[in-house]
């Protein structure tokens, strides 16, 4: 084996979800991020009954429910898809596809993405900030 140049060395990182203050996106509703180059993993804390609008986005999407319970509406919003995610269970949103999510309890839920969402990062996530 040969030894990496230092410009080529990547470094681990270790996050404690605990240590890391959470984003009030608004009342009821926060959430946590991790980022690594192509992909990005989410701790998001819904209170009973907060809404994620729809919404749509290039990024696929994993969500894993830890705790509660979500309510997502899928495709068209004039024949949507009903989909109930309990804790244990894994939605995967393939890219583009239109959804809106109801907190059916408080919920803890992970969300991954790939690669990551460009507007969580800088604060352009108006849909969800704004209701």
């Amino acid at each position: 084996m040969r030894a990496m140049p230092a410009t080529e060395r990547r470094t681990a990182i270790l996050y404690r979800w605990d240590d890391m203050p959470i984003d009030e996106l608004k009342p009821g509703l926060g959430r946590r991020l991790i980022t690594a180059d192509r992909m990005m993993i989410a701790h998001v804390y819904f209170d009973k009954g907060q809404v994620v609008p729809w919404h749509s986005h290039d990024n696929e999407q994993l969500t894993y429910v830890l705790k509660g319970a979500l309510h997502f509406f899928l495709g068209a919003a004039s024949d949507p898809q009903e989909v109930m995610v309990h804790a244990g269970e894994v939605l995967v949103i393939p890219s583009n596809l239109p959804h809106r999510a109801v907190a059916l309890e408080d919920t803890l839920d992970v969300d991954i993405f790939c690669p990551p969402r460009a507007d969580w990062l800088d604060g352009s996530d108006t849909y969800i900030r704004e209701q």
